[in-house]
């Protein structure tokens, strides 16, 4: 089966309106225990790399599928399922049953983790060791 070649512009275009403060619910597992649906996305940077697209997320947290639901709209996006606004009213929605399916966790990983400076900790980095999937 050939691969569909995704539309990076459509992802960045989507990936824009999820920067900033706001309510993530539309991004969170059922199950997440987090206090609180409102982070702050400091930045998405989306990149193609030979054969792979590169998603490099910042936050100031991050709920549980977060990332992976953030992912998996971005490519309902850039695959043409979705126009790139749909990420936006998605967002608005608040309503997860709305998304795209929460993307594989295969292939995303956790590079690193930077501290408040208040809290006087050094930034952590994380070994990366990739798993066959």
């Amino acid at each position: 089966m050939k691969r569909q070649a995704l539309a990076i512009e459509a992802m960045r275009a989507g990936a824009a309106a999820l920067l900033g403060k706001h309510d993530f619910s539309a991004f969170r597992a059922a199950e997440c225990q987090a206090k609180s649906p409102v982070k702050t996305l400091d930045r998405i940077d989306i990149a193609r790399e030979d054969d792979m697209i590169r998603f490099d997320l910042h936050a100031d947290a991050f709920l549980q599928h977060m990332v992976r639901n953030i992912v998996g709209a971005l490519v309902y996006a850039g695959s043409g399922r979705q126009a790139p606004e749909w990420i936006a009213e998605l967002l608005q929605s608040r309503d997860r049953k709305r998304g795209a399916p929460t993307f594989g966790a295969c292939g995303l990983y956790l590079t690193g983790i930077d501290y408040p400076q208040h809290w006087n900790l050094p930034p952590t980095v994380v070994p990366l060791s990739i798993p066959r999937c």
